[in-house]
């Protein structure tokens, strides 16, 4: 089996998992304030596999479709994923490895929706900090080591095995 077979199927997974954990909860995940995103706690997975950033910059993009801030939220959203999930790749201890969308997300996210309409910065800062923490700390690290215990040994790809581009001849 390719690897790129498996990557993209682990990244369809992940943005799959990342809108079923959004979408049933409704306002709470898509509003500015106390947003509440259980999703948030996949962020934490690139720790363990680097190669599943776009299926969560993917599910987030989706997952804010129904966003009242519209397409600021849906792109500039999934672009703050992506780059906390490329920073949480190179991190491998899961403590540090929360900390990315956890402060990325409370500094950035409270200026999307200023783009959108017309919020408090710093009220939203705090909440976006607390409630990221709460999810990522809270869910996002026990969901670690369950991958880790459980989960990685049918879904990682071996270093020796990492995508090679094949020479053509």
């Amino acid at each position: 089996m390719k690897n790129y077979t498996k990557i993209i199927a682990i990244n369809a997974v992940v943005a799959s998992l990342y809108v079923v954990l959004t979408m049933p909860f409704g306002v709470i995940t898509t509003s500015s304030g106390m947003q509440f995103r259980p999703a948030e706690a996949l962020t934490i997975l690139p720790a363990l596999m680097p190669y599943c950033v776009w299926g969560l910059a993917i599910g987030c993009g989706i997952s804010n479709l129904v966003s009242a801030f519209g397409i600021a939220d849906i792109l500039l959203g999934a672009l703050v994923t992506l780059v906390a999930g490329l920073i949480t790749s190179k991190l491998k201890n899961p403590f540090l490895a929360a900390l990315p969308p956890v402060i990325l997300n409370a500094i950035f996210m409270p200026l999307i929706w200023m783009i959108a309409s017309p919020v408090a910065y710093w009220a939203n800062m705090a909440s976006m900090l607390l409630t990221q923490g709460v999810v990522i700390f809270g869910i996002g690290i026990p969901l670690y080591y369950v991958f880790k215990k459980y989960v990685m040994r049918y879904v990682a790809i071996p270093q020796n095995e990492k995508i090679k581009k094949e020479k053509t001849v």
